[in-house]
């Protein structure tokens, strides 16, 4: 929005989401009317209100390794706003190959991070500040773990600051500095950031010569299709363990204590993960349970959890709370 505001004269955009309820409190060029919508036409009308002199090109599709170089081949400056690691690592390594700076972004609950990516400008790239992603599951995603509304909006305004200046030339860009910010402190911090002569894609010696197998490299493996995890059950299983005591299922929400405040199911208490290691002992080794959370992430990790303490019966309800929204009662609030 503030890039077409100040003039520039081409903007694409690639999403392949559709508007949800929950986008709302952060990503502020949709409106409630847009829920349900192409977020990528969405976006388009919004900037050409603004600007009815942008163009707007939109890309209603995932970026994966077979499309990314030939969608960012066109643009002079990417940005980079994705929640995911292989998405991450992905466009870095597409904007090192085509020399195309990356503005990069990113956000979690109260904290952000901006930085610019542009080896052919004598600065690091994304590899050379996180060399290995995160074990699959250890970093949740906005969606999981939930984010500060305006926070997107403040990192958002500092990368299109960055944008404006590279496209003008003007100024010190972020190329080498990492800056850090805490809404809760209001405080910003500096790191400086060094080009990794070993790095695979910018390095001396490049090892990664064109785009690889992302999915594989942050160790997420499909699940085979039609095949559902043995360990999770539906919403609709959970309903029917809270409407027939005869089954003799207890289901325990394990969020936190303010995500129970926001949205919580009837009859169902609360445990949270982050104080199972010491409350576990309040539950029953021989009693069956089907954990929830938000989105069935955390669930899991409680029940490999409770497996390790000797629990054999045990399932992760698959989709949490949000899938009990969408499918079982919509009267439940989304967050």
């Amino acid at each position: 929005m503030y890039l077409a505001a100040a003039g520039i004269g081409k903007i694409g955009i690639v999403d392949f989401d559709t508007v949800d309820y929950s986008n709302l409190q952060r990503q502020i060029l949709h409106t409630d009317a847009d829920v349900g919508r192409s977020k990528a036409e969405s976006a388009k009308e919004t900037i050409r209100g603004i600007n009815p002199n942008c163009e707007v090109v939109i890309h209603n599709t995932r970026i994966s390794s077979e499309n990314a170089l030939d969608l960012i081949r066109p643009y002079d400056i990417v940005v980079d706003g994705t929640d995911n690691f292989p998405t991450r690592y992905l466009t870095n390594d597409a904007c090192v190959l085509l020399k195309k700076p990356n503005v990069y972004g990113s956000i979690f609950r109260f904290e952000g991070q901006a930085s610019v990516f542009a080896p052919h400008l004598g600065g690091p790239c994304y590899r050379c500040l996180y060399p290995e992603p995160p074990p699959p599951g250890m970093v949740p995603s906005c969606a999981e773990g939930g984010v500060l509304g305006v926070l997107p909006g403040i990192v958002g305004c500092i990368q299109a600051t960055e944008i404006l200046k590279l496209a003008i030339g003007k100024g010190t860009s972020l190329s080498g500095r990492l800056v850090l910010f805490n809404a809760l402190d209001m405080k910003f911090r500096e790191l400086k950031l060094r080009r990794d002569p070993a790095c695979p894609i910018c390095g001396d010696h490049p090892t990664i010569k064109e785009l690889i197998d992302y999915e594989t490299f942050c160790g997420i493996v499909p699940e085979p299709e039609n095949l559902g995890n043995p360990d999770e059950v539906t919403v609709q299983d959970m309903k029917k363990a809270l409407d027939n005591p005869s089954l003799n299922i207890k289901v325990v929400d394990v969020r936190e204590e303010d995500e129970y405040e926001i949205a919580k199911v009837a009859g169902v208490p609360l445990l949270p993960l982050s104080q199972l290691n010491e409350r576990f002992t309040e539950l029953d080794p021989n009693q069956q349970y089907y954990l929830h959370c938000k989105a069935g992430v955390r669930s899991l990790k409680a029940l490999n959890f409770l497996r390790q303490q000797g629990f054999k019966y045990v399932k992760s309800v698959k989709g949490g709370i949000t899938a009990w929204s969408d499918e079982i009662d919509r009267n439940v609030p989304r967050y």
